[in-house]
């Protein structure tokens, strides 16, 4: 019998992270989330990549 559900990713994602955003900025981010095609938990891991790469 094989196994039901989803594959298992080969890096999960079990870390939850809560973030507060004026309007304004949660505006920014919608937008820039549906040009780019992406979610808003992928845009705010791409943006903590770029910050740490500033070192």
């Amino acid at each position: 019998m094989s196994p039901a559900g989803r594959p298992k990713a080969e890096k999960p994602k079990s870390n939850r992270f809560s973030v507060r955003l004026d309007d304004e900025t949660e505006k920014k981010l919608e937008i820039y989330c549906k040009e780019h095609n992406i979610t808003k938990g992928e845009a705010i891991r791409q943006g903590i990549h770029l910050l740490l790469q500033k070192k």
